[in-house]
This record gives C-alpha cells, structure tokens and sequence, in this order.
C-alpha cells in the first residue's frame, strides 16, 4: 500500500509563505516524477510544479518565481516552499507521484488526499 500525504497547509495573510510536504509511504522501489497540483473551489485542477528525480523542474506561469518546488529522494519527500502569495493562490494543493512499487512494476499514479492553503487578510 502507497500513500502521499500532504502537510504544511494553512491561513497565511497576503505576502505571506508556507512551505508545503508531501511523504511518500509505504512498498516504494523508486519514485519518477513528484508533482504539486491545486484546486480552488469551483475551478479545474491545475498543475502548479513538477519535479524529475534528477532534479529537472517545471511549474505554471502564474507561481513562477514565487513557487519553488525541490525534493529528497532519501525520504521520499516533496517540498513546495511559496512565497509572495495571493488571494488567487488559496486552493487544495495535492501532491501527485509516478512510481514503482518494486523493480519490475509498472510506473503507476497515485494521489495525496490534499492540504488547504488559504491565502486572506
């Protein structure tokens, strides 16, 4: 059994920081590509930050520069450290991961169940 879960959610005012975590647990031989999505009320999900196990990172125009994803493959850890944020930054925000149970598995997706940030003054 695999399991993601998210921590580090909260109220911040704007301007404000939070540092999001994402553990990765459970049967794990090796994990690809770690992802942080959000999803606001009454809006599609979206893709804010995805980070390769070699350290490769993309993330969506409206967090660049205030958005920094980074990972530790020893823990199985996912970071998303964001600064500078914004009413339109409260949302879910849901970790995502590619990865294989054991040597010869297939890579498989599997979902955390989500921390809210709320950015409000």
């Amino acid at each position: 059994q695999v399991q993601l879960v998210e921590s580090g959610g909260g109220l911040v005012q704007p301007g404000g920081s939070l540092r999001l975590s994402c553990a990765a647990s459970g049967s794990i031989f090796s994990i690809n590509i770690m992802r942080w999505y959000r999803q606001a009320p009454g809006k599609e999900r979206e893709l804010v930050a995805d980070i390769t196990d070699g350290g490769s990172t993309n993330y969506a125009d409206s967090v660049k520069g205030r958005f920094t994803i980074s990972r530790d493959n020893a823990k199985n850890t996912v970071y998303l450290q964001m600064y500078s944020l914004k009413p339109e930054d409260t949302a879910v925000y849901l970790c995502n991961a590619d990865l294989k149970r054991y040597y010869n598995d297939y890579l498989k997706n599997y979902w955390g169940k989500g921390t809210l940030v709320t950015v409000s003054s």
